[in-house]
C-alpha cells in the first residue's frame, strides 16, 4: 500500500489525535485530521451510545471529504455514577467545557466516595466510514481503573490524571506512551480495527 492512500481522523482534540498517530505509527498510509481540513463542519454528537456517535462522525465526515475516515467516540463510566459522565465525558460540565471543568465536577460528586468505590472504566467505540459514507469496519475496548482524589501525571488528557490503573500504581497520565499503547481503551479498540482497516485501504488503492 502506498502512502498515497489517506485515513483521516474525525477530530480536532490534538491530545487524541497524538495518541492514534503514536498507536498508528508505521503503517503504510497518511494520517491526518480535521486540524489539516479547518472548514470541514463538526458533527453532533446525538447518538445515545458511543458506537451511534463513532458512526455518525465517521460517516458524515467522509461524506464531506470524500476520504475514508476513522472516528471514535470515547467516554469515562464511573460506577459509582450510575455510569455517569458516559457519552457526556467532553461536555460533563456543560455544552462549552474544558478538560478541567470537567475533571472539576467529576471530584465535586465523587468527594464523599471512598476509593473502594471509585471503580469506573473507559470505552472507545471505533469506526470506520469509505468516502461514500457506509460504515466498513467497527472495534471497541476498554481500559478499567478508578478515580483518585486529585491528578497525577502530566502525560495524556481529558480524565487521564486522574484514571489509576491500580495493577499499575500509575494513572494514564503518568504510565508513559509503551504502556499506554497496550493497555488503554484506544489502544485495544485500534488493535481490533487494524486488520480490517489495512484490508478495506489496500482493497481501495487496489481499484482506485
Amino acid at each position: 500500500m502506498a502512502a498515497s492512500v489517506t485515513l483521516v481522523l474525525a477530530t480536532t482534540n490534538a491530545g487524541k489525535s497524538r495518541e492514534f498517530r503514536q498507536l498508528l505509527a508505521g503503517e503504510p498510509f497518511a494520517l491526518r485530521d480535521l486540524g489539516d481540513y479547518p472548514n470541514t463542519p463538526a458533527p453532533d454528537e446525538d447518538g445515545t451510545t458511543f458506537a451511534e456517535n463513532a458512526r455518525h462522525k465517521a460517516a458524515a465526515t467522509a461524506l464531506i471529504l470524500n476520504q475514508w475516515v476513522l472516528a471514535d467516540d470515547t467516554g469515562l463510566e464511573v460506577d459509582a455514577l450510575g455510569g455517569d459522565p458516559g457519552i457526556r465525558s467532553a461536555r460533563y460540565a456543560g455544552p462549552n467545557a474544558k478538560a478541567g471543568g470537567n475533571r472539576e465536577l467529576l471530584l465535586k460528586n465523587l468527594a464523599h466516595v471512598k476509593l473502594a468505590a471509585r471503580s469506573a472504566r473507559f470505552v472507545c467505540h471505533l469506526a470506520l466510514s469509505d468516502p461514500a459514507g457506509t460504515i466498513a469496519a467497527e472495534s471497541s475496548g476498554s481500559c478499567r481503573g478508578r478515580i483518585l482524589f486529585e491528578p497525577a501525571g502530566t502525560g495524556g488528557f481529558g480524565y487521564d490524571s486522574l484514571f489509576e490503573i491500580p495493577e499499575y500504581h500509575r494513572t494514564l497520565a503518568e504510565i508513559g506512551e509503551a504502556a499506554a499503547s497496550c493497555l488503554t481503551h484506544r489502544a485495544r479498540a485500534v488493535e481490533g480495527l487494524r486488520g480490517r482497516l489495512l484490508k478495506l485501504l489496500w482493497q481501495s488503492e487496489r481499484t482506485s
